[in-house]
């Protein structure tokens, strides 16, 4: 699979609120599908196991069967490789450009650049 490939599933995995809700769940401690379901009252079982799936696909949950439980653990590196494509480069550019800014703020340039 390439990595635009897996860049989409981890996206439309991040699309829908009660996944991103479940990773959120899942950021400090593992746990079971049925203390996960408890935390969606308004969904059905078979629904947040559907949701369980995309993630799983997404590769954003790693899940260990232990006898009749399923724990489920937060994945965050695909979130981080996302975050090193798009998110820090932007991020750099932006903070590059406001320190430019603030230093043509400082030194009078940026009212002499609009007075111009």
């Amino acid at each position: 699979m390439s990595s635009s490939e897996i860049h989409d599933r981890v996206f439309k995995a991040l699309a829908s609120k009660v996944r991103r809700q479940i990773l959120d769940d899942l950021r400090d401690q593992p746990l079971t599908t049925g203390t996960l379901c408890a935390h969606f009252p308004e969904l059905n079982r078979c629904t947040v196991m559907q949701h369980l799936k995309v993630l799983l696909e997404a590769d954003l949950i790693i899940v260990d069967r232990r006898g009749r439980e399923r724990w489920n653990y937060l994945n965050p590196l695909p979130i981080h490789a996302i975050h090193e494509r798009w998110i820090g480069p932007h991020a750099a550019k932006a903070v590059e450009r406001l320190d430019r800014l603030k230093k043509q703020l400082e030194t009078g340039s940026a009212t002499q650049t609009v007075n111009a």
